[in-house]
């Protein structure tokens, strides 16, 4: 596998969104990441690409997937650049969009371009009246190469040194104020809070009140321009593990159109485990975690 790269990737002719009826019109490698719902029913022709394929441990999901493993897992797939891919989640509400753009940005990362999300995913396809089939598919193993490319990736130390002041990333938390605010968090994290200078932009902004499909671009574009979001400013997004935040950044960089958008994958809960300074921490609570952990 060749080694990683932050060329400028080639042009999109495909997605970023596609609807039931554009997805039943073209010949697509449709991973559909639902899991166990895969037996019960799937779009004909899809494979079973479970989400967990794409993150990380029990004790950090957002952690990487190494490209090796990546590599190996979108051969298995019969994933190659001869078809466009389509992502299919489960479309039951809005925080399960989150789970089609990681795995959208995973790809794109890997250096897939004719990628997309099935917007409003299996329930959108079902409610559209189109065929579904139970008999799994096998697909025909590829040898597929990874490129990998940094571009749209944020890492900790570029976390950590904006959090202190270093360069002018915009740093948008995409999780619901509860946890922006301190007063709840991720079973993983061992502190609640933030990183110092975010600003929480929940990421069901991008969402029109009561549905699961995500925004069209100019309804995103609307929303960024509405929150004060410049174009040309760089952004990273973050949540507690790189769920929520790859929803922001799909609406930001592929819906929006904005140049210079980036994904903290380990997000809050890595962020928090390797002892980081933290925003909107509740001392009492700060206080006392720090003395059950002995520190």
């Amino acid at each position: 596998m060749p080694a990683a790269e932050s060329a400028a990737q080639p042009a999109r002719s495909f997605g970023p969104l596609v609807t039931p009826a554009e997805l039943a019109a073209v010949d697509a490698r449709v991973l559909d990441i639902r899991g166990e719902a895969y037996g019960k029913g799937h779009i004909p022709g899809a494979v079973d690409a479970p989400y967990k394929l794409f993150r990380g441990p029990s004790e950090n999901p957002g952690r990487l997937v190494t490209p090796e493993q990546i590599e190996a897992t979108l051969q298995n797939l019969g994933v190659d650049e001869t078809r466009p891919v389509v992502v299919v989640h489960q479309g039951s509400d809005q925080d399960d969009f989150g789970a089609a753009a990681r795995v959208y940005w995973t790809l794109k990362s890997a250096g897939l371009t004719d990628i997309a999300i099935l917007n409003g995913g299996m329930n959108a396809w079902a409610a559209a009246g189109l065929p579904i089939d139970t008999a799994p598919v096998t697909p025909e193993p590829t040898l597929f190469e990874v490129r990998w490319t940094d571009r749209w990736l944020a890492t900790e130390a570029e976390i950590a040194g904006l959090a202190e002041g270093a360069g002018d990333a915009l740093l948008l938390d995409a999780r619901p104020p509860a946890f922006f605010e301190g007063r709840q968090s991720h079973a993983a994290a061992p502190l609640p809070g933030t990183v110092p200078g975010a600003r929480n932009v929940p990421h069901t902004e991008w969402f029109a009140s009561g549905t699961t499909a995500i925004a069209p671009a100019t309804t995103a574009a609307d929303v960024a321009a509405r929150l004060g979001i410049e174009p040309a400013r760089e952004v990273v997004t973050f949540c507690n593990t790189g769920h929520w935040a790859a929803t922001e950044w799909f609406a930001l960089s592929e819906l929006a159109g904005l140049p210079d958008v980036k994904l903290y994958p380990e997000s809050m809960v890595g962020y928090a485990q390797s002892g980081h300074r933290l925003e909107n921490t509740p001392g009492l609570v700060a206080n006392l975690l720090r003395q059950l952990r002995g520190s």
